[in-house]
């Protein structure tokens, strides 16, 4: 599968680059997808909730009145769980959300999320750019030349390039990050995936090299068998 390099104005050039098929051509695999989304958003949440119990509740454990006698029913102090202001049942406490998907899995996920965007032809990839200063300007021009202005967008660049960030903060639905830290959900979330080429050749390269290390794993795995 080959795409054409464009440049940050959106003119083509007379290159084109070559996408991997095993990352960007295989069949994608929703359930891997999910359990991943799953992962990432389970992984992402603080889990600091907490519900203070009887034995937590500032008041005093005094006997609110006698046993027998009064026709009311039985009760102990003011920080009992029936009564307002006393203390919660079972309430949450703090604890980890956190689950665990093989790499595989992951891995797989990622794959597929991205054959998903080849599949809608909403990878564009452009020429490697590093802006000298924060340039709002220059990616919503970008933007415009690509006619990808009204969708979510994400950039993905060769490497950290703080002034590109700076430059996309201001741009509403539009994201920048570096091709080895995306996501699946970071790739699922963006309606149009914008790559440089040196991002392409990251994804190419990392995603082809362990999927062939996996491969060759398992076949060893198999052997021993």
């Amino acid at each position: 599968m080959e795409l054409k390099v464009l440049k940050i104005d959106g003119k083509k050039t007379r290159r084109s680059v070559q996408m991997n098929e095993s990352v960007f051509g295989i069949e994608p695999n929703d359930h891997s997808i999910w359990l991943d989304v799953r992962r990432i958003q389970a992984n992402g949440r603080q889990g600091t909730h907490k519900a203070k119990e009887r034995s937590e509740i500032t008041g005093s454990t005094r006997k609110l009145y006698r046993q027998k006698g009064t026709g009311h029913a039985r009760a102990g102090s003011a920080k009992s769980p029936l009564r307002r202001g006393g203390g919660t049942v079972f309430g949450p406490r703090p604890r980890s959300y956190g689950i665990k998907v093989n790499r595989k899995t992951q891995l797989l996920a990622r794959r597929s999320a991205l054959s998903y965007k080849a599949k809608e032809n909403a990878i564009y990839v452009v020429e490697d750019f590093q802006l000298e200063q924060p340039d709002t300007q220059v990616l919503l021009s970008m933007l415009g030349a690509l006619e990808v202005g009204n969708s979510n967008v994400l950039l993905l660049t060769t490497s950290h390039d703080e002034n590109a960030y700076k430059s996309g903060r201001n741009i509403p639905r539009f994201n920048v990050l570096e091709a080895r830290q995306a996501s699946t959900v970071d790739v699922l979330s963006a309606q149009t995936l914008i790559l440089q080429e040196g991002a392409l050749e990251t994804l190419n390269t990392n995603l082809a090299q362990r999927v062939a290390a996996s491969t060759s794993q398992a076949t060893e795995a198999e052997g021993e068998e």
